[in-house]
């Protein structure tokens, strides 16, 4: 996959998510990027995310939130802006007991607690400013 017109990406989860999945992200940030997003999504039609993860390089600042009956919730931001304009990325999300733990790189950059419960997310969608190289769910 090269270029940015395979994004939006949707990846179907018609299992849910559980305690252990992991889901990778990899691409590289173009060099005029301003935002791209990861949106765990309960389904298609209503837009309900479980998490909605925002790398906004026009802020330097990485941004989670959930949307619940077609409201967004309260933003948590990630300390630290592990994305680079021009560079590859390696984006972890990983389902634990509590929440989505998100390692990019090497590094954990942030711990998001459940607002809605993972085995209710159907889709994985990425899109905005990224070339997607792949995703692998397992």
């Amino acid at each position: 996959m090269a270029g940015s017109s395979n994004v939006p990406h949707k990846t179907s989860l018609p299992e849910g998510i559980r305690v252990g999945t992991v889901m990778r992200i990899r691409g590289v940030v173009p060099d005029k990027a301003g935002r791209f997003y990861v949106n765990l999504l309960c389904n298609e039609e209503n837009g309900e995310a479980a998490l909605h993860f925002n790398p906004r390089l026009d802020e330097s600042a990485v941004v989670f939130n959930t949307k619940e009956r077609g409201t967004w919730g309260k933003e948590e931001r990630g300390h630290g802006f592990p994305f680079q304009r021009g560079q590859p990325f390696d984006v972890f999300l990983i389902s634990t007991e509590k929440g989505f733990k998100v390692v990019v790189g090497d590094s954990e950059f942030h711990n998001f607690h459940y607002r809605i419960q993972p085995e209710h997310v159907r889709v994985m969608e990425v899109g905005g400013d990224l070339q997607l190289e792949s995703v692998k769910i397992f």
